[in-house]
């Protein structure tokens, strides 16, 4: 244990604690402070200085901490290691703190945060968010806004066998979003329609009923594509197969897929991944489907 050259005695009463203690080269286990000023340091090991204050914030290289911070770092020659894991690892983490920071290693590496609902790189941190192709988000990232930070993810896999539309009613559901999250409302909407119908599975709820775990989390929200998200599936599908074929995943069919945007009663939107073109046809076609998520 080294010298500790200088420590204020603690007086009785905490509330009474105007002097500043420093404490030089501490090599403790723990130091125990009083329940006002901190309450423990653990394993501190500095060649530096160490000052704790009465009014509960601390200085390391520092005697004269910022009274906004409650630990104020201060080098020239060193700086501040945050913690550092694989994407794997960093989505392991259960129930992660609104605010937590991590370095992730892999993948698009750089500074993450959990805001609450989702992990996002920090801009400027050497990433700029998340880029198709990504594993990440429990799918294949296929589409990202301009922040980098969200978008639209699929599965690495189709969803086994071949599947019709709708459930065996010939009706208008109104499912007629197009663009980017809008196969999310299209979903609901078409299974609120639909329902449990002649009990045969269908695009929509085999997809809604999905759940995949990932880095030890579930996701639970997939959906059918609408016509658009599909088209964009199909335009990064080169980049979404490699992907796919690394992480135990398989390529597209060079065949259709549903969307979940619906033409008319009769009538649903399909994507040829072979072609690349789009066309409609009769909803009790069996064919492909790859379920998406948003992030």
């Amino acid at each position: 244990m080294k010298l500790i050259k200088s420590v204020a005695m603690k007086a009785n009463n905490v509330f009474n604690i105007y002097a500043m203690k420093c404490i030089q080269g501490i090599g403790m286990s723990s130091l125990r402070v009083g329940p006002h000023v901190l309450c423990t340091l653990l394993t501190i090991g500095l060649n530096g200085t160490l000052c704790v204050h009465a009014q509960n914030n601390a200085g390391i290289g520092t005697s004269s901490p910022d009274p906004s911070a409650l630990l104020d770092l201060s080098a020239t020659d060193m700086g501040l290691l945050i913690p550092r894991m694989t994407m794997a690892k960093r989505d392991a983490i259960v129930a992660p703190a609104t605010g937590l920071l991590v370095f992730q290693t892999d993948n698009t590496p750089g500074f993450y945060y959990y805001d609450g609902s989702a992990w996002v790189s920090f801009a400027g941190s050497g990433s700029s968010g998340y880029s198709i192709g990504d594993f990440a988000q429990g799918g294949i990232v296929f589409w990202v806004d301009e922040t980098g930070q969200h978008g639209l993810v699929c599965t690495k896999s189709d969803l086994p066998g071949f599947t019709r539309w709708f459930a065996g009613s010939y009706t208008s559901t109104m499912a007629h979003g197009r663009g980017p999250f809008s196969g999310e409302a299209n979903t609901t909407i078409i299974i609120a329609n639909q329902g449990f119908g002649d009990g045969a599975p269908y695009a929509a709820r085999i997809c809604n009923e999905l759940q995949i775990t990932y880095g030890g989390k579930t996701y639970g929200d997939w959906y059918l594509p609408s016509k658009e998200e599909l088209h964009q599936m199909y335009l990064n599908s080169a980049t979404i197969n490699a992907t796919a074929v690394a992480n135990s995943g398989s390529s597209f069919a060079t065949s259709i897929y549903w969307s979940s945007t619906e033409v008319n009663g009769l009538d649903a939107w399909l994507q040829d991944f072979g072609s690349g073109g789009q066309s409609f046809f009769d909803k009790i076609l069996e064919v492909y489907v790859r379920a998406i998520r948003a992030f």
